[in-house]
Order: structure tokens, then C-alpha cells, then sequence
């Protein structure tokens, strides 16, 4: 841990902009991180600002807690050639990483050392979170309030994330000759989840976020070495709408269970906050400084939000540059003059909470 001040300092736009290139450069898929996160720890320092890198491997800049803003370091697997390319009056960054959420995660550290707020770079929000849960449990205190970083264009307040809840089917059944007509584990499998998407299955005029999804991720299945049983294994996902709970969705799903057993993992509640808060409140009238129009946004994925959600009672939104079409994208790509308005609209907002 270095010793400093958390008084604001000023960043340049070309410091802010070699930031965000350096990071986009160092590739930090999830469990990857730990170079990514030198760089962060070195433009906090350089910045005079105290950081650490902590046992989850979480970046650590705290400060005033009037606001935290946080985003996450690492990104999904894949190699885009990093290079800045003239468009018009613009620039564009390609890599991976650029937009989910390197782009946010760089500009937030930018308007933390700006004005001085706190600061935390979250480690494996692209698999299971570990980085936010660990946080929200090491914490004494909730922060005033929080603005988590993921693209939202610099335009749009993301106020609702769905919920997910993650399983593990399991089924074993006699071998037999493929002619007999009793199923087999495999088909029990198949059975199961289909019974489930018909129970859950959306009117045609509902949105999406509104309702709740299934998505069956990976099965394997067929004779086991001893060719006596047929075996099958199915990983699946069901995302929750705010208008119920993981728990719901959980017995619903279990009760159209005949035969096998599912397992599940990961249960993640979903989040939607209001318009009317101070963070909300700040925020538009931020990006309308910037001659913007705000756009109010409900994301059908799960973000490191609902994690802070469900264990934090303070005020919060996502908030980020970047088209979220592109997340995970071959064609990744960040604008960067949207990139120094997001630090602009970031700035304001700190600013504005740390004001109140």
C-alpha cells in the first residue's frame, strides 16, 4: 500500500488516453489480470494516490465515499490487433477489451484522481463475480453510492439488470439396444429443459427484460466406460426479471423434474433502481452538459450491479462508453472522443455527490 492523498489532481486528456490504450494492450482475460492491474496501480501512484492491489486481486483506490466508481479488469478471451484508427474528426480504438469494459474501467480511473472519489478495478466479472463479491464482503460500510462501469454509450444511464440463476442437470439410465422406446438419460435431459422453456415461455408482444429466458450453455452425454448406463450432464442458465426472484424461478424450474437432479451454482438477484435518484438526477443533468440527450437503459444480461445490489442499500447506476452491441464482439472498437465524454460526464457526477 503507498502512502498519499486522495485530493483530486489533474489528469490530462493524453494521460487518460495512454491509459486506456496501455490497458486495451495488455491482454487480462479473467483469471489474467494481475498485469492490467500494475498499470492501474502505477497511474494511481503516479497521481499520488493511495492503492493497492488486494488478496482477490482487486484494484484498491479508496477515498472520498461519497460516490465509487467501479468497473471491472478483465475481459473475455480474444486476440484484436490494437491500433488507433482515424475516422472523420475522430478516433477509434480496436481491441479487445475496448468497450466490455476497459473503456469504462479507464475512464473511471481517470475521474476518480480528477476528483478525488474512490476508486476499485474488480477482478472476474466475465465468469463468476469473485472480485465484486469479495468486495461488498471485505467492506466495513457501504459507499454514499455507486456508478459501476460497463458500456452504456456515453449517452445512457443503465438503471436495471436481469437476475441469473445457473444449474447443473444430471441424469444416469440403463444401457440398452438404441431400438427400445424407454428414454434415456440423454432424452431425459432434453425433456426436462424443454418442459422448462415451455413454462417460461414469453407472450409475443412482452420484452425481453421483462421476462424470464432459458439457456441451455454446454451437455455431454452417452455410454459410460463400463457400458452399463448412459450418462448425460447439462449446464443451464435462466435469467430473472426484477419482477421476481431467484428463488421463484429456481422452484419452477424444479418442479417440472421427473427424473435426475439438478445442482445449482450460481444465483445472482436482479436489480432495477429508479430515475429518481441523486445518482440518476446527476447524471442527466451531466450528459446534458455535454449536449447530449440522456437515454435511460435496461440491460437483459447481469452486471457486478446486482452483486452491489443485493448486499449495498445506497443509490446506483451503470455507466460506461462504448456501444454494448460490441461487447465480446470480433469487431470490438471505442470512439475515443465518446471515451473523453464519458470522462467529462464521470467527472461531473463525482463532483455533483461529492457536493451533497
Amino acid at each position: 500500500m503507498s502512502t498519499s492523498t486522495s485530493e483530486p489532481t489533474d489528469v490530462s486528456l493524453e494521460d487518460a488516453r495512454e491509459l486506456l490504450v496501455d490497458l486495451v494492450s495488455i491482454p487480462s482475460p479473467t483469471g489474467e489480470e494481475r498485469e492490467a492491474a500494475k498499470r492501474l496501480v502505477d497511474f494511481f501512484e503516479a497521481h499520488d494516490r493511495e492503492v493497492w492491489i488486494d488478496a482477490i486481486g482487486n484494484v484498491r483506490a479508496p477515498a472520498d465515499d461519497a460516490v465509487l466508481l467501479t468497473s471491472h479488469i478483465d475481459t473475455v478471451p480474444g486476440d484484436i490487433p490494437v491500433e488507433v484508427e482515424e475516422s472523420g474528426d475522430d478516433e477509434i480504438l480496436w481491441g479487445r477489451g475496448s468497450v466490455d469494459a476497459t473503456g469504462p474501467l479507464a475512464a473511471m480511473a481517470a475521474a476518480a484522481v480528477r476528483t478525488g472519489v474512490s476508486f476499485v478495478g474488480v477482478v472476474g466479472e466475465e465468469v463468476d463475480s469473485r472480485g465484486s463479491r469479495y468486495l461488498v464482503d471485505d467492506r466495513d460500510s457501504a459507499p454514499d453510492a455507486v456508478v459501476n462501469g460497463e458500456p452504456s454509450g456515453a449517452d445512457g444511464i443503465t438503471l436495471g439488470y436481469r437476475g441469473l440463476i445457473a444449474g447443473t442437470y444430471v441424469a444416469t439410465s440403463e444401457s440398452g439396444h438404441t431400438s427400445r422406446p424407454d428414454p434415456n438419460a440423454i432424452q431425459h435431459a432434453v425433456r426436462w429443459w424443454s418442459s422448462v422453456e415451455d413454462h417460461f415461455e414469453g407472450g409475443e408482444y412482452e420484452p425481453v427484460f421483462e421476462q424470464v429466458t432459458t439457456k441451455p450453455v454446454d451437455i455431454q452425454g452417452g455410454v459410460s466406460d463400463d457400458g452399463l448406463s448412459v450418462e448425460t450432464t447439462m449446464d443451464v442458465q435462466l435469467r430473472v426479471p426484477p419482477a421476481l426472484d431467484v428463488e421463484t424461478v429456481r422452484e419452477a424450474a424444479e418442479a417440472e423434474l421427473e427424473v435426475g437432479t439438478v445442482t445449482w451454482k450460481d444465483k445472482v438477484p436482479p436489480v432495477m433502481m429508479s430515475p429518481r435518484t441523486e445518482v440518476a438526477r446527476a447524471f442527466r443533468v451531466a450528459i446534458r452538459k455535454e449536449d447530449e440527450d440522456p437515454r435511460l437503459l435496461r440491460k437483459t444480461g447481469t452486471s457486478d450491479m446486482n452483486i452491489y445490489a443485493g448486499a449495498w442499500d445506497c443509490p446506483m447506476v451503470t455507466y460506461g462508453p462504448g456501444n454494448s452491441d460490441l461487447d465480446h464482439a470480433p469487431d470490438e472498437r471505442l470512439s475515443l472522443s465518446e471515451y473523453d465524454r464519458s470522462i467529462a460526464v464521470l467527472e461531473r457526477v463525482a463532483e455533483t455527490l461529492s457536493e451533497t
